[in-house]
């Protein structure tokens, strides 16, 4: 078997699952499995596939029909220009996601030396990304749950400015004494009872708590309001559902909504 015959193979087994990105998908993981980058193994199509190789590369050809995310195959995910370590039991970094990262940088453009503190962190790619962007920041990145904070800790390292934190948003953050923030981000579980039941499988790989958000999808946001007054200074950014910007303006009066790289509600900004 070749490079060429065994992706071919390999794309047509995925579209036949459903997945809709088949061929690039595959071209990934035969990357991922030969150790080889796609430009130059684009070049090899015809040459013979190791048989390690080719086993390697099937077992995640399998994993992903049956419905493991290919971000959970590969082990990391681009986030910003930076690759994030990845993997069952923490939240996959998403696009529209970046663009809470623009707003804050802007929101701390004129203090070269602000205090971040990222709540529900889970990789810390939020986080992270102020704190490689604004050197002079130094930024708190709280999570709760195991699987989640190891990958953390791992993204964190050699980031002398990011300081993971193992704490619980809805308990209140008792006894962290993390330090006054001048501005707060987060992207906080924020789906609804309903709309879980109607995820795609991919997305149900990835762990319920940092996706639920109670049953109306607001928990985390009722919680984060009470914390405001003790651990920052008023101002912050968080992600929201598309369909969630009149409720946030409710829970906090004030709050501007903007929206994502795809046109919908994704941002709510408190104290610009």
């Amino acid at each position: 078997m070749t490079f060429g015959s065994e992706l071919k193979s390999a794309a047509a087994l995925l579209a036949g699952a459903g997945v809709e990105n088949a061929d690039a998908e595959a071209l990934w993981m035969l990357s991922e499995a030969a150790g080889i980058r796609e430009s130059l193994l684009l070049a090899r199509m015809a040459d013979a596939i190791p048989a390690q190789q080719a086993e390697k590369f099937r077992a995640m050809i399998t994993s992903r029909a049956q419905g493991t995310p290919v971000q959970y195959i590969l082990g990391s995910w681009d986030f910003r220009g930076r690759e994030y370590r990845v993997g069952e039991g923490v939240l996959i970094p998403r696009p529209e996601t970046e663009g809470l990262v623009d707003i804050a940088l802007g929101m701390i453009k004129d203090n070269p030396s602000p205090v971040i503190i990222d709540l529900c962190a889970g990789t810390g790619c939020i986080g992270l990304s102020i704190a490689l962007e604004k050197p002079g920041s130094e930024v708190y990145l709280v999570e709760k749950y195991d699987g989640a904070f190891r990958y953390l800790e791992m993204n964190c390292e050699g980031v002398a400015n990011a300081h993971p934190v193992r704490g619980d948003v809805l308990a209140g953050l008792e006894g962290l004494n993390l330090p006054e923030a001048d501005l707060l981000v987060s992207n906080p579980p924020y789906v609804t009872a309903d709309e879980m039941k109607h995820l795609q499988r991919e997305v149900l790989r990835e762990p319920a708590q940092a996706l639920l958000g109670g049953e109306d999808g607001l928990d985390f946001y009722r919680a984060i309001k009470e914390l405001m007054p003790r651990i920052c200074k008023g101002r912050a950014v968080f992600e929201t559902g598309e369909k969630q910007g009149e409720a946030l303006k409710e829970i906090f009066p004030g709050a501007l909504i903007e929206k994502d790289c795809y046109g919908n509600d994704r941002y709510a900004v408190i104290g610009e």
